[in-house]
């Protein structure tokens, strides 16, 4: 096992009997989706299109589309909302004591709202080459957790165990500054290559509370989360840079239909994971402990075709992106994220004739579930580690065309996420 998933597994191990680093990573919205306001419209299905600016980051080979240089900037809307165990019963009947009277689970939910700058971009065609440069907010998420009499069959009070009860948070950027490259082979076929450099900014913080004293009435009733009721708290903090390649192809098959594809690394960064004992400690394990590592983003691959119809008002687009979660938590015995295949299917119609030319998008894409799931332990460590559920988002979008300026809105819509976006493209 290499060392960095040694790392990373002890520091799963110890926060995860506690269910500390598992609620802060069940559902990190990592941001895959392709740049731009029309992308978005089309429900993400982009890849085999990439005829614009954002194809810098979406595809760099469908760069060589572009016949005089563009600027391309976007701003998006970001909601989300995320579940999480607070309570409830993992396994065995309710005693029917203070807060233990529910017989499932109990849900939270956690929600948070970002706005900014999402896209920039800057594109310069060649004769056969085509240049871009660009900035791209790849990731931006938060949430906030909490677990408050969360039980289960055990040997404690009346065969029954309470999981530790914890409030935590975890705040996630990543943003990427990149370079862009491809080129014309002939008139059907053109390879890509971008260069991104990243800053990742991560922080997973929480606390661990026993119950409000040592009584069976305290066991079985909510915690009142006192200082001087905690074992333990812990810190992670990922502040570093990286970098990350991709590489795309964009091939015109026939006068209507065109395939692209692309390949993306995944990326490494350099962790510090931090724990320090509580004033409730216990005295066989006092010690605080500091240790680094390194956390690993997945690689991510897609395909995708797209048809235009011979009068050149509908064009439909899908593209399939498979995204390698797995390898997050890779050579973990305890957890498993499950790698993701995202099915995204869009259409646009095109008003021609109209001055300037308007368009309707419509689109779909499936966003399977990709929360941290347990392996192996008992029901409590089970149950906060559960896996949620599939996605589907629904998307629409407009945009209207004049001489230079493209303006395009995007709204991509789901149970758990809500995006909106406004993009520019001006050509010159």
């Amino acid at each position: 096992m290499h060392a960095r998933v040694r790392k990373l597994t002890l520091v799963a191990g110890f926060l995860l009997a506690s269910s500390a680093y598992a609620q802060a990573v069940l559902t990190l919205e990592l941001g895959y989706s392709n740049p731009g306001a029309r992308s978005l419209g089309f429900g993400g299905a982009f890849v085999g299109l990439a005829d614009d600016a954002t194809a810098a980051y979406a595809n760099p080979a469908g760069l060589t589309q572009l016949t005089r240089p563009e600027i391309s900037i976007e701003g998006r809307s970001w909601s989300y909302a995320t579940p999480y165990v607070f309570g409830g019963r993992a396994s065995g009947n309710p005693t029917g004591i203070g807060i233990d009277t529910t017989p499932e689970l109990r849900w939270g939910e956690s929600t948070a709202d970002f706005t900014g700058l999402s896209f920039l971009s800057y594109v310069h065609p060649l004769k056969n080459w085509s240049l871009a440069i660009y900035r791209h907010q790849l990731a931006r998420f938060a949430s906030a957790f909490t677990t408050n009499g969360l039980f289960a069959e055990g040997s404690t009070y009346l065969d029954t165990d309470r999981w530790i009860d914890r409030p935590g948070s975890t705040n996630l950027g990543v943003v990427s500054w990149g370079f862009a490259a491809a080129r014309r082979i002939n008139d059907s076929f053109s390879l890509g290559l971008a260069m991104s450099y990243l800053q990742v900014d991560l922080d997973l913080e929480t606390t661990a509370y026993l119950p409000d004293d040592n009584t069976l009435e305290a066991f079985f009733s909510a915690n009142s989360y006192l200082p001087e009721r905690s074992p333990w708290r812990t810190s992670t903090r990922v502040h570093d840079s990286t970098v990350d390649l991709a590489l795309g192809f964009l091939w015109r098959a026939t006068e209507r239909w065109r395939v692209g594809g692309f390949a993306r690394s995944g990326f490494d960064v350099p962790g510090q994971w931090d724990g320090w004992p509580g004033p409730a400690a216990s005295p066989d394990n006092p010690r605080e402990w500091h240790f680094s590592g390194t956390w690993q983003f997945p690689p991510v691959l897609g395909l995708g075709c797209a048809y235009t119809s011979p009068s050149r008002h509908l064009t439909v687009s899908f593209e399939w992106d498979y995204v390698v979660y797995s390898s997050i938590l890779e050579g973990d015995p305890d957890e498993a994220i499950p790698d993701a295949h995202e099915l995204h299917l869009g259409g646009e119609y095109a008003f021609l004739r109209s001055h300037p030319v308007l368009a309707l998008r419509l689109g779909i894409w499936l966003d399977p579930d990709h929360r941290i799931r347990a392996t192996t332990g008992d029901d409590l460590f089970r149950a906060v580690l559960s896996p949620g559920s599939d996605n589907l988002h629904y998307a629409l979008g407009f945009g209207a065309a004049f001489k230079q300026i493209q303006i395009d809105l995007g709204a991509d819509f789901s149970d758990l996420r809500d995006t909106l976006s406004l993009s520019a493209i001006y050509s010159f």
